[in-house]
């Protein structure tokens, strides 16, 4: 804590002498200024003082009162910035292209040596002559087959036919001695197995399947009976003892 000293009693006395000398210089000033806008008038000033006063002893100035510092004002809060997104380098190898390797040059293919034609012995006239008639012998055996096989199908074919006009003659001879039942319906056929003779007598008579009618059945087979002995084919060779007579009543 500071205590206020009395004051002494000099420094009143000063401290109005230098009011009075500020007041005089200011005016001083002041007219200095007007005179220069305007003459002025010449004027005269004394000054004085007053009796000189004695010496004091100026006390010692107190000593100036502690600096107060200021509060530090608070630093701006500086918001970090976002760091920067470093973007990857595109790294770029480069391939060198591979310089393609020189064909190597091919080897030349040896040449091929032609075969030799191989010497031709000198021909035997007696093995020319056996060469000779074994083609012959066959040109000669290939043609008798082929007029065998054109002989068996005329046979075959003429057989055939044979067989036909053998057959027909012994239809229309038991046709001759057949006597038809009343009430036939349709055309039914009624199969025969008949054993005849060498001189073509029937020797008997057997019924393989019916014609559905056993009147017609028993009429064909009469007419069978009665037309004994039963005619004889052209060929002998066609003549057979056991047939399979096929008969129906009505011709289609």
């Amino acid at each position: 804590m500071i205590l206020n000293k009395p004051e002494e009693p000099g420094k009143k006395y000063a401290l109005s002498f230098t009011i009075l000398v500020h007041v005089a210089l200011v005016a001083f000033l002041f007219f200095g200024v007007q005179w220069k806008r305007s003459q002025p008038e010449v004027m005269e000033v004394e000054l004085w003082s007053s009796r000189p006063m004695p010496a004091q002893v100026v006390p010692p100035p107190p000593p100036p009162p502690p600096e107060v510092k200021p509060e530090p004002k608070p630093l701006p809060k500086v918001e970090p910035k976002p760091a920067p997104v470093l973007k990857k380098p595109e790294i770029v190898v480069k391939v060198e292209k591979k310089k393609p390797e020189p064909k190597k040059p091919e080897p030349p293919k040896p040449e091929l040596k032609k075969p030799e034609p191989k010497p031709v012995p000198p021909k035997d006239p007696f093995k020319e002559m056996l060469e000779r008639e074994d083609k012959q012998r066959e040109a000669r055996d290939l043609q008798n087959k082929l007029a065998a096989q054109a002989e068996t199908e005329q046979r075959a074919s003429a057989s055939r036919r044979g067989l036909a006009d053998y057959t027909n003659k012994i239809r229309l001879r038991i046709k001759s001695n057949l006597a038809l039942p009343p009430g036939i319906q349709g055309n039914p056929e009624a199969i025969f197995e008949v054993t005849q003779l060498p001189t073509a007598e029937v020797l008997s008579v057997k019924l393989k399947r019916s014609s559905g009618n056993p009147a017609l059945d028993s009429a064909i087979e009469r007419a069978i009976r009665r037309s004994s002995p039963l005619p004889k084919p052209d060929d002998p060779s066609l003549f057979q003892r056991t047939l399979e007579i096929k008969h129906k009543p009505f011709e289609e």
